[in-house]
C-alpha cells in the first residue's frame, strides 16, 4: 500500500517565517548593537597601545 500524496501539504505551501521586512527588522535590531558594542571595544583596546 502506498501513502496518498498531498498537493496542498502544508510544508510546501506554507510562507516563510519571516517576510523581507521583518527580517531586516530583526536584523538592524540585533546588528546595531552588536557593532556599537565592536567598535566600543576596539576603541578601548586602542587605548592600550598608545
Amino acid at each position: 500500500m502506498s501513502t496518498p500524496v498531498n498537493s496542498s501539504s502544508s510544508a510546501a505551501t506554507s510562507e516563510p517565517a519571516a517576510t523581507g521586512g521583518s527580517a531586516v527588522l530583526a536584523w538592524l535590531y540585533v546588528g546595531i548593537p552588536l557593532l556599537w558594542g565592536v567598535s566600543q571595544t576596539f576603541i578601548k583596546a586602542l587605548a592600550l597601545f598608545k
